[in-house]
C-alpha cells in the first residue's frame, strides 16, 4: 500500500490531461500524473481550437501564454472545387460569441511546452514522465496504479483516476467499456511544413474538393502551413507515407526543398468511434481515450478540452465534499451526447469532402453554388449542441428551456474601475446574472449560505454600474435576459446555461434545485411543487 493517496491520477499528459492537472491543482488539489513517453513528442498534430477552447484558457489562466503561440484566422474559411468556384465560405475573423478569436491555429508542440511549463509550476501537481500505466486495482475509497519505468514498477494510490491516455488507452481497457464504430474510415497523408518564404496564404485555410483527390490547406500555426491529401483507392498507405510522395504531392503549390521544409508525414486513419460509458467506479475518460472523430469540423482536441473543464468542476466539488460522487455520472450523459454532435457534424462534413466520383462531385457542386456557399444553406441541416441530460433544470413536462444546456456567449462587464470580459471579473465558478437586485429581494440566508459554499458569483446587472451593481457595458446580458424573458440566468463553471428564472421567487427554487442536483439527499423544508418536486419525489414507476 503507497504511503500516499492522491486526490486524483491523471494518466497521459497531452492537452487534456495537461488542462486536468492546471484546473484540479489551481483548485487545491493534489494531482498525480503519469505519461508514458520520457520526452515530450516533438512533432505537429492538432492546429485548431475555437473561440470556446479560447475561453476555457482563459478559465485556466493561461490566456496570454497561449495567445502568444497562436495565430487567431483573419478572413474566412472556404471549400473550393477544381475550378476554383466557392461551394462554402465560413466567417473565421473576428471575435467569436466567447470573447476570444473566432478560430485560431497553433502547433500542439508549443501547445504543450506552455501548459506543461504552468502544470509543473503547481505545488500540488506531481508530473511524472516515462511512467506508463500497466496494472490497476479498486479498493474502495481509493485506486491503486502500477507504473512501470527505467527505474521498475512503483505503486501508486488516488481516490479517482482520469485516463486522458489517447485513443489506446489503458485506463479504457481497465473499465471494460464498449465502443461504439460510427462506421466512418478514410487514410489521408498529413504533411506538415515549414515555409523558408514569406507567402501570404488566402484564405488562410480552405479546402480543395477536388474527385481527382480532396485535399485540404490550412495554417499549422505560427510559421508553419498544413497540407492533408486523401488516399485513392489504387493507393496503399505505404505508397503514400513517404517523403518522395509529399514531394510530389506538394510540388504543383510551389512547395519545393528549395523554399519549404518537412517537419512531419504520416498517415491517419481518420474515423469515428465513442464511448457510451465514461465512469467505472472511480476511473473516468477523457478526450481521446473518450471519443475519436474525422478533423473537419476541428473539434478532437476541442471536444477534450470540454471534457476537462466539465469534469474538473465537478471533481472539485465531489472532492471537497460539496456534491455526491453520483454527480460524476453526469459528466458521462452530458458530454457524450455533446460530443456525439461534434462526431455526427464531422463525419456530415467528411461524407461532402471525400467525394472521388466524378457525377457526385459535379451534382455536389451544382447544389452548393447555387447555395451561394452559405453555410445555412449548403451543410447538412442538425440541432444545435446540447448538453445530454444532467446538471440542467428541465422543464414540468422533461424539456429543456430555450438555451439551457447551450453556451452562455462572454461579454465585457465592469464593476467600479473593474473592466473586462465576465470570466475575468467574476471568476469560473458558478454565476448568477441578474436583471437589476432581484437576488437581493427574494433569496434566503440558506440559500445565499449554499451559493458562497459553491464559490457562486452573484452579477447584479445594469446598464451603468450604478449602485454597486455590474455595468452591462456591451448592451448585451440585458437584452439577452429579457430576449429569454427572464430575470436571472445560472450559469455553469463551463459557461453553460443551468436554467433561466422567469420570476424573482423562480431564482430561489432553482437555486435549491442545484443543490438538489449537486446533492440528491437534499431536501427543502418548504413545499415545493412542479419539476422540482418531482426531481426530490420521484414518481414510483420512475424510481425504479
Amino acid at each position: 500500500m503507497p504511503n500516499k493517496i492522491h486526490d486524483v491520477a491523471v494518466v497521459g499528459f497531452g492537452p487534456v490531461g495537461q488542462l486536468l492537472a492546471i484546473l484540479l491543482g489551481r483548485q487545491g488539489h493534489d494531482v498525480l500524473v503519469l505519461e508514458r513517453w520520457p520526452e515530450p513528442y516533438p512533432k505537429p498534430r492538432a492546429v485548431h481550437f475555437d473561440h470556446e477552447i479560447g475561453r476555457i484558457f482563459q478559465a485556466a489562466g493561461v490566456a496570454e501564454q497561449v495567445m502568444a503561440i497562436t495565430d487567431p484566422v483573419p478572413d474566412f474559411y472556404e471549400w473550393r472545387n477544381r475550378a476554383g468556384e466557392s461551394l462554402l465560405r465560413i466567417d473565421w475573423s473576428g471575435t467569436g460569441e466567447s470573447g476570444w478569436p473566432t478560430a485560431n491555429f497553433f502547433s500542439q508542440p508549443d501547445l504543450e511546452r506552455v501548459l506543461a511549463e504552468v502544470a509543473e509550476g503547481i505545488s500540488s501537481v506531481t508530473v511524472l514522465r516515462g511512467h506508463e500505466v500497466i496494472d490497476h486495482a479498486e479498493h474502495g475509497e481509493h485506486v491503486e496504479i502500477t507504473a512501470g519505468s527505467a527505474d521498475g514498477e512503483r505503486v501508486f494510490a488516488a481516490r479517482w483516476v482520469i485516463g486522458a491516455d489517447g485513443a489506446n488507452s489503458f485506463v479504457r481497457r481497465a473499465m471494460g467499456v464498449p465502443i461504439t464504430d460510427l462506421g466512418f474510415f478514410f487514410d489521408w497523408l498529413i504533411v506538415d511544413t515549414l515555409p523558408h518564404d514569406d507567402l501570404r496564404w488566402s484564405p488562410m485555410n480552405w479546402q480543395l474538393c477536388d474527385p481527382v483527390r480532396p485535399t485540404t490547406i490550412v495554417s499549422g500555426g505560427p510559421g508553419r502551413r498544413r497540407w492533408e491529401f486523401m488516399r485513392l483507392p489504387t493507393e496503399t498507405v505505404a505508397d503514400l507515407n513517404t517523403t518522395e510522395t509529399a514531394w510530389r504531392l506538394l510540388e504543383p503549390w510551389g512547395r519545393t526543398p528549395a523554399n519549404t521544409g518537412i517537419e512531419r508525414h504520416t498517415v491517419y486513419t481518420f474515423q469515428a468511434r465513442c464511448v457510451d460509458t465514461w465512469r467505472a467506479g472511480r476511473l473516468l475518460l477523457a478526450g481521446d481515450a473518450a471519443h475519436l472523430m474525422p478533423p473537419f469540423a476541428g473539434q478532437g482536441m476541442c471536444s477534450g478540452l470540454r471534457d476537462a473543464l466539465n469534469l474538473s468542476w465537478k471533481l472539485n466539488l465531489v472532492l471537497h465534499n460539496i456534491a455526491d460522487p453520483a454527480l460524476l455520472d453526469t459528466y458521462s450523459t452530458e458530454r457524450s451526447a455533446h460530443v456525439r454532435h461534434a462526431i455526427e457534424m464531422s463525419i456530415a462534413l467528411g461524407e461532402v469532402i471525400c467525394v472521388l466520383d466524378e457525377h457526385v462531385a459535379a451534382q455536389r457542386d451544382l447544389r452548393m453554388i447555387a447555395g451561394d456557399a452559405d453555410p445555412a444553406r449548403v451543410l447538412p441541416a442538425g440541432a444545435p449542441p446540447v448538453l445530454g441530460h444532467g446538471v440542467l433544470h428541465r422543464e414540468p413536462d422533461g424539456t429543456l428551456a430555450p438555451g439551457v444546456g447551450q453556451l452562455v456567449p462572454q461579454h465585457r462587464i465592469s464593476q467600479g474601475h473593474a473592466i473586462g470580459l465576465l470570466d475575468d471579473i467574476a471568476g469560473s465558478g458558478f454565476k448568477i446574472l441578474t436583471d437589476g437586485p432581484v437576488a437581493d429581494i427574494v433569496l434566503t440566508d440558506d440559500q445565499w449560505a449554499f451559493l458562497d459554499e459553491i464559490e457562486a458569483t452573484v452579477l447584479q446587472l445594469s446598464t451603468d454600474g450604478r449602485y454597486g451593481t455590474f455595468a452591462d457595458l456591451d448592451n448585451a446580458y440585458l437584452p439577452w435576459l429579457r430576449e429569454h424573458h427572464a430575470v436571472a440566468a445560472i450559469l455553469r463553471p463551463d459557461f453553460y446555461l443551468y436554467a433561466s428564472a422567469p420570476t424573482p421567487p423562480a431564482l430561489g427554487d432553482l437555486i435549491d434545485e442545484l443543490r438538489a442536483h449537486l446533492r440528491p439527499a437534499y431536501r427543502t423544508t418548504a413545499p415545493v411543487t412542479g419539476a422540482l418536486a418531482e426531481l426530490l419525489h420521484p414518481s414510483p414507476t420512475e424510481s425504479r
